[in-house]
């Protein structure tokens, strides 16, 4: 994706993520939980593609697990997905905003730039709540928002916060987020094989493994990706069980964490 792992990681690496109280920051972002509890928040995000629907249900119900579902307002309004959306919801997953229109709030290579103005990010804001509040879902019980493309800066970070709501965040450091990409990408295709290797090779080598963690992966993806990696979870899942951890939702995960 997107650089966005890469070049968080090489922040986080830096020092210029914060650790406050019990969860980790990026530029207003939470980007980690409590690294002292064995807990991980497995996250979705979806806009235009839902094929993973089916088999992220089947698996969410044989492991016995809650996720986290951050789907935007197109998302919410497709009624393709009107059904599997109610189940989510029946099964008592999280649900929350990934923005209306999945609009770039910033340029790519000049983070500080916005190319939405307030206005327009309220409003695409405010459309995707109303189309999430359909499945009985309000502001109120979800507060927590993931920006579209994974990729936000300080302002979006604050008009957030002005909102009522708190900004997350994937946790960087694994090939997770690039389970969008296909073959015609050429060297940016990151295969299954190697986004399953990276996930278990960083819970080996963190000093914390993967508490707190917060692992994103797409709900759907291009159809020019053959290999979905949302097939792959049952067998990490039950690895990292094997190991000790426990999937639970994001509000799970970072309450205590105050809500702002």
């Amino acid at each position: 994706m997107k650089q966005v792992a890469i070049i968080l990681l090489g922040l986080l690496l830096m020092g210029q993520a914060v650790a406050q109280e019990s969860v980790t920051e990026f530029r207003g972002a939470i980007v980690r939980g409590d690294q002292s509890t064995n807990k991980i928040a497995l996250i979705f995000t979806g806009d235009e593609f839902g094929d993973g629907l089916p088999a992220v249900i089947r698996m969410l119900k044989t492991e016995e697990i809650h996720a986290s579902f951050f789907l935007t307002g197109n998302f919410y309004r497709n009624v393709d997905f009107n059904t599997h959306v109610t189940q989510l919801r029946e099964l008592g997953n999280y649900l929350g905003s990934h923005s209306d229109k999945h609009l770039l709030y910033c340029d790519w290579e000049n983070r500080d730039s916005l190319l939405v103005d307030r206005a327009v990010f309220e409003k695409d804001l405010h459309d995707s709540y109303d189309a999430l509040h359909k499945f009985g879902v309000d502001k109120t019980q979800a507060r927590y928002f993931l920006p579209p493309y994974e990729w936000y800066n300080d302002t979006i970070a604050t008009w957030t916060h002005d909102m009522g709501l708190r900004l997350v965040n994937f946790t960087p450091g694994t090939r997770s987020t690039a389970d969008y990409t296909y073959p015609e990408m050429g060297e940016r295709y990151v295969d299954n094989q190697t986004i399953m290797k990276s996930i278990l090779e960083y819970e080996q080598t963190d000093e914390h493994g993967l508490n707190g963690f917060m692992l994103l992966i797409h709900i759907g993806t291009d159809p020019r990706r053959q290999e979905k990696f949302y097939n792959e979870l049952p067998a990490l899942i039950r690895i990292l069980k094997n190991k000790g951890y426990q999937f639970v939702r994001i509000d799970e995960l970072l309450e205590p964490a105050p809500r702002h």
